[in-house]
Order: structure tokens, then C-alpha cells, then sequence
């Protein structure tokens, strides 16, 4: 697909087959860990297969103003790290990226002053930070934030010299894993006590498997309630290479299974720590014809699916894709658990829900939980991207099996997490039009 305009609709037809391989996209959750532990390291690290998305240029540009320096070379990142001291009285513009934003929050408890600020003030300017912000402020530091503990947030009186800490994952896993990056520079370290329903918990081994292959050493209760992270550590400058994402192929993989053909996504490690990589377990379960070869995964389509009941907190950022998984199964699908979906870029249930039902989609909705019954998608319709990645995901791989083309406004906000997907959904027989916006 040639170059996209910056913004854009996306007109997707209907499609007969779909078949080819595609090389899975460097994780975004990775991504954004491997570039953040590099730049707490002292020395050059090289971070090999950096994704290439809107949240990634939104950490480097924030890492740069830091104080580190980083240089990209053939999706390669090299990067010399400031360690445990980052430039103070910095203003770090971190766009839409949720995870971006609430880890810096937390790193900033080392600086004598940071403020972060988003120029998306209606999609993460709307997203909680208070639970994080409370427990920087139980460090010590003083915390400055708009109405409602939202962003921009000032975050001044570092650093902190760290000690015991509690704080609630209820809304999100973020606030814990962002402490977890800060706490190992922290002349006390951290002794992190979890309170409320932890949520996501693949993304907190994430961060903690990071720690780990960056050299920190983390003691972690199998529950994940307690977490102590000693002080005085340093991170490790080294050479570390991003897994593939399994989120972003989850929806080439659905794609797959929707329609008749063969499709492969190579590139996906079969011990990966990333939730999504169960979304393979529930196309299986689905009825799905599905089968891995080393670290390709390959679906055949065509195979009547079914439909199933999951938590679906594991794997948050796959239910989306899966939802038309469900549309294309006989009965229903629940996912319950998933109440934080209400807390992404969009609310990611309610909206969903509408975008569904404009469809044709039969789908209802509880305060945690989606449910979507199987049946024919509606074609010759305009849908609401809503300004979120996973959305426009999902309505993508609808519009392949609908009875007319389906037009996906505001379809430019891929590039938060996945840039190419449209030219790997072509690169496999599909059709995707694109409409300039002024």
C-alpha cells in the first residue's frame, strides 16, 4: 500500500478468501519497555525490532527530551541511556499512548520536576491517572493534575527516596508497572503492596520479565499482591531484540478464521509472557482450524465456529478482534471480566456495542461484559472508528465479510499501534480504499 495520507477513511469490501504469510509487527507492549529499561541504562543499548507506531515515537520523543540519545537504524534502536538521573523541569508530550504517559508519571519520581501533557485531551486527557498520582504522592513528591487526577500532571520534590507503597491496579495494571520501572533507581527501592482487583495481569509479567533481562533483580509474590524491587540497582546496557505482537496478528489471524483460506503469521514466540497470544486458545475453542509450526501460526478458514464464554481480562487487547470471531460463529459469545475496556481510547464496550448493532450485529452489554451473537454484517454502511486502534481492527475484519462495503471513519488512528495493518490485510487478497480527509 502506498504512503497514507494523515488522515483518512478506509473503505473495506467484502472479500471472498484470503490467504499468504505475514511477518508478525514488533510488539507494542514490548516496545515500549525495552526503549523505557534502555534508556534507564547507563551506556548504549541496542534495541533490535522496534515497533513503528504513533505510542513508539511518543516514548522517544519523550526519552529524548530526558536526556537520552537514540538513534534508529533499520527499525533498530541505539540508545545511550541517562540512568537514574533525568533532565529536570521537563515538559514531555506523550500523544495518545496511555501506557507511555503512566509510566513516565512514575519514572518522574526520580526528577526534581517533570510535567506530562497530551495534546489528546478528549481520549487520554479523559483517562484516570489519581490511583498512580496517589501513591507518588504517598512517596513523598508533590503531585499538580487537572479535575479528576487526569492529565496535564506536574510531578515535582524528587527523587524520592522510596520505601514501602501501596497502590490499586483496579483501573488499570500501568500504575503498578510504572512504579515497577521506577523503583530499582530509588535509593530504598520499592516494596509494593497491590490493593484492589488486579487487572491485566500478563502485561505486570511483562514488565517484571523486562526487569529481569535488563539485569534488576525483582522479588515477586506469585499472586503479584507484593512486589519488592531493592534500591541502588542499575540497569543493564545491553543488546535485546522486541518478540512479534500478538494483539495486532490476534486480527489477522481472525481474519483468517472468518474466511476460507490459509493465513500464517510468523514471527510469534510459543513462550511469549503477552495475554493475547490466548486469543489462539479461544479461535481454537471457537472451532477454528488452527495449528503452530515454531513460531509461525497458521489458521485455515472456512470451518463452521462457534460460540464461547471467556474472562476475557488475560488478553484485553485481542477481545476486540475476537468480536468478529463471534459474529461469524453460531450463538453467542460472552467475554465478562472486561469492565477496564470501559477506560481505553474509547469505551471499548459501549462503543463497540453501538458500532456492532449499526452492523447488523445482534450484541448487549453489562457493566464488565460484551456479548455478540453470530450472524450477517450489514454492508453499505458508514462506521465510527471512534478514534481508537482496536476498533478500527475490528470493524476492518467485519467489513470482509459483509454484503457491501463498509467505510471506517477516522481510520488514520491505526497508526497508534499497528501502521501496516491495512497493508498486510491487502497483502493477504483483501481490499481496502482510501479516502483522504482534509
Amino acid at each position: 500500500m502506498p504512503d497514507l495520507p494523515v488522515r483518512f477513511d478506509a473503505v473495506v469490501h467484502p472479500t471472498a478468501r484470503l490467504s499468504g504469510t505475514v511477518q508478525a509487527q514488533p510488539s507494542k507492549n514490548y516496545t515500549t519497555r525495552f526503549l523505557l529499561a534502555a534508556a534507564l541504562a547507563e551506556g548504549e543499548s541496542v534495541v533490535r525490532g522496534v515497533a513503528s507506531s504513533e505510542d513508539a515515537e511518543a516514548l522517544l520523543s519523550c526519552l529524548r527530551a530526558w536526556g537520552a540519545r537514540i538513534e534508529l537504524s533499520g527499525g533498530d534502536a541505539y540508545v545511550t541511556g541517562f540512568g537514574a538521573r533525568p533532565s529536570p523541569d521537563t515538559r514531555l508530550e506523550v500523544g495518545n499512548a496511555g501506557a507511555v504517559a503512566r509510566f513516565l508519571l512514575a519514572v518522574a519520581a526520580l526528577t526534581s520536576g517533570t510535567e506530562v501533557v497530551t495534546d489528546s485531551p478528549h481520549s487520554l486527557g479523559q483517562r484516570p491517572m489519581g490511583d498512580l498520582l496517589a501513591a507518588l504522592t504517598a512517596l513523598g513528591l508533590t503531585v499538580q493534575s487537572a479535575a479528576g487526577g487526569r492529565l496535564p500532571v506536574t510531578v515535582s520534590g524528587g527523587p524520592a527516596l522510596g520505601g514501602p507503597v501501596s497502590v490499586s491496579a483496579e483501573q488499570s495494571s500501568q500504575f503498578l508497572s510504572g512504579l515497577l520501572f521506577a523503583a530499582p533507581l530509588l535509593e530504598r527501592g520499592l516494596d509494593i503492596t497491590v490493593t484492589g482487583h488486579l487487572r491485566s495481569e500478563p502485561p505486570i509479567r511483562q514488565t517484571l520479565d523486562t526487569l529481569r533481562r535488563f539485569g534488576v533483580q525483582v522479588e515477586a509474590a506469585t499472586d503479584l499482591r507484593r512486589i519488592r524491587v531493592p534500591g541502588a540497582q542499575r540497569y543493564q546496557a545491553g543488546d535485546y531484540r522486541v518478540p512479534g505482537d500478538y494483539p495486532g496478528s490476534a486480527a489477522l489471524l481472525v481474519a483468517g478464521a472468518i474466511l476460507p483460506g490459509e493465513v500464517t503469521v510468523a514471527g510469534l514466540d510459543p513462550h511469549d509472557l503477552q495475554g493475547e497470544r490466548l486469543a489462539l486458545d479461544v479461535l481454537r475453542e471457537m472451532g477454528t482450524d488452527l495449528r503452530r509450526e515454531g513460531d509461525a501460526v497458521t489458521v485455515r478458514g472456512g470451518s463452521p465456529l462457534h460460540g464461547v464464554t471467556r474472562d476475557g481480562d488475560p488478553f484485553t487487547d485481542a477481545v476486540q478482534v475476537l468480536c468478529a470471531a463471534a459474529a461469524a460463529a453460531e450463538g453467542c459469545t460472552t467475554w465478562h471480566n472486561v469492565a477496564t475496556l470501559r477506560l481505553k481510547e474509547c469505551d471499548r464496550i459501549s462503543d463497540t456495542r453501538a458500532e456492532l448493532l449499526r452492523l447488523g450485529v445482534q450484541a448487549r452489554e453489562t457493566a464488565d461484559s460484551l456479548t455478540v451473537c453470530g450472524g450477517a454484517v450489514r454492508g453499505n454502511v458508514t462506521v465510527d472508528g471512534h478514534g481508537d486502534h482496536r476498533m478500527i481492527m475490528l470493524l476492518s475484519l467485519l467489513g470482509l465479510r459483509a454484503s457491501g462495503p463498509v467505510t471506517i471513519t477516522g481510520a488514520h488512528h491505526i497508526r497508534k499501534s499497528y501502521p501496516e495493518f491495512f497493508a498486510h490485510l491487502q497483502a493477504l487478497g483483501a481490499r481496502v480504499d482510501v479516502l483522504a480527509r482534509s
